[in-house]
């Protein structure tokens, strides 16, 4: 070209969640029967939207003004200000429709966000990440993510000296990311720890972002929201329909924007982000109009806690398959319908293999490991030997070797078979 018309920052797009895909078709092709731990979509996996919710959206579609035009540019107003007048309700910072803004979906909101950011300011995320987060705001600043470290060792909590200190020696850091509950380990922030993040932020003069998405699924303690923690600091809350109805096919998400008076390059950022979505005009109208008759409905809170009781129950059936495997560190999640293992330090080699079941299998495996981290070695070993595909932690912007697996499938006795063969193909490859 005449010019490089790549951006800088092009190669920080990564998303092994989807990426591993690959490799797992490629295998179905030499014989495999792929088992798809990868990806969190729980209608992929057999979950079934009530009835009563698809009775709304058809309803909705039978009205030619309530989901065929645009919307206003920051979201339908009925829509926002239902959402405002809910949150409120719940105490601590307070918003108006004004102060939400509805996108294509988080990953839309995600990508705006950093876009639009100021090229030098940085903004520390948790480690392990999620690729959304990490790689956007990678790409942003054309440099790795910067991180704070999520702690195996104790139930996921963020290790807050290792946060402090990123934050002092590391000036150009002006926001603190968390994914509360998270992905991908399910850790539910305490309410100690949201504060002192606050605090943090307060000292330094910096803005939080939460990504609350999975915020209706807690199934272990209580999941605080930031609006409840941030007494006056600058923040913003991203949130979703995606993952508890479950639609994620509506690419519906908002973020709401707290405290935006406390200062101006805040309030000046926010405008910016509504300028944005001003030049490309709304976001999907349908959603918006079906969320508050979803989140209304006198059926709506039941089906939440049916859902989370499944995701309960498999969560303990995690913790029970993973709990004795020597050489691993398991954490029973709290929230979201994730959970990850860590592998103990030094338990891991470039050497160890599994059976795997034919030639063919073997050489596509060997190549796609040969220089790769040992947990996606681990991983694709795994792959070829059982077919059950999941994320390794280092393709998660982490220098901690483990996976990533999902509480999604519907079935207990499939669930548990694949907890078992995992645990037990652990063991296999650490003693081979």
């Amino acid at each position: 070209m005449r010019a490089n018309i790549v951006h800088p920052g092009a190669d920080e797009l990564t998303y092994e969640i989807r990426n591993i895909v690959h490799a797992g078709e490629e295998l179905e092709k030499l014989g495999v029967h792929v088992y798809w731990e990868n990806i969190g979509d729980p209608v992929a996996k057999g979950q079934v939207v009530p009835g009563w919710v698809k009775d709304v959206v058809a309803d909705l579609a039978q009205n030619d003004n309530s989901c065929y035009g645009y919307s206003p540019t920051r979201g339908v107003l009925e829509t926002r200000e239902y959402v405002a007048a809910a949150r409120n309700r719940e105490g601590g910072a307070q918003i108006t429709a004004d102060d939400i803004l509805f996108f294509n979906g988080l990953g839309d909101a995600i990508q705006t966000s950093f876009l639009y950011l100021h090229p030098r300011a940085r903004v520390l995320g948790p480690n392990p990440a999620y690729p959304s987060h990490s790689s956007a705001e990678a790409a942003h600043a054309d440099a790795p993510h910067l991180t704070y470290r999520l702690d195996p060792e104790n139930n996921w909590q963020p290790d807050l000296h290792d946060m402090r200190n990123k934050v002092r020696y590391n000036p150009q850091i002006t926001g603190i990311l968390i994914i509360n509950p998270d992905n991908p380990t399910g850790t539910v922030y305490t309410r100690e720890t949201l504060e002192a993040i606050v605090d943090l932020a307060r000292e330094y003069n910096l803005f939080v972002v939460s990504d609350e998405i999975y915020s209706s699924i807690v199934f272990d303690g209580t999941m605080v929201p930031l609006s409840a923690v941030l007494n006056g600091v600058p923040g913003m809350a991203m949130k979703g329909l995606s993952k508890e109805i479950p639609w994620p096919g509506a690419r519906c998400g908002w973020i709401e924007f707290y405290n935006t008076d406390a200062d101006p390059h805040f309030a000046r950022y926010v405008k910016t982000l509504v300028d944005a979505k001003m030049l490309e005009v709304c976001s999907t109208t349908l959603p918006q109009r079906a969320l508050p008759r979803i989140f209304s409905d006198e059926r709506y809170q039941p089906h939440l806690e049916n859902v989370a009781a499944q995701y309960k129950e498999k969560a303990d059936m995690f913790e029970e398959a993973f709990s004795g495997v020597e050489g691993i560190i398991v954490n029973k999640p709290a929230g979201a319908f994730y959970a990850s293992v860590v592998f103990r330090d030094g338990v891991l080699n470039d050497t160890q293999t599994l059976p795997l079941p034919s030639d063919d299998v073997r050489a596509y495996i060997e190549e796609h490991v040969a220089g790769g981290s040992l947990d996606k070695r681990f991983v694709y070993y795994l792959m070829g030997a059982t077919g059950i595909t999941m994320v390794p932690l280092s393709s998660m912007n982490s220098d901690l070797h483990g996976f990533r697996l999902t509480l999604l499938e519907p079935d207990r006795k499939t669930f548990t078979t694949m907890l078992t063969t995992v645990a037990e193909h652990i063991t296999q490859y650490l003693h081979s």
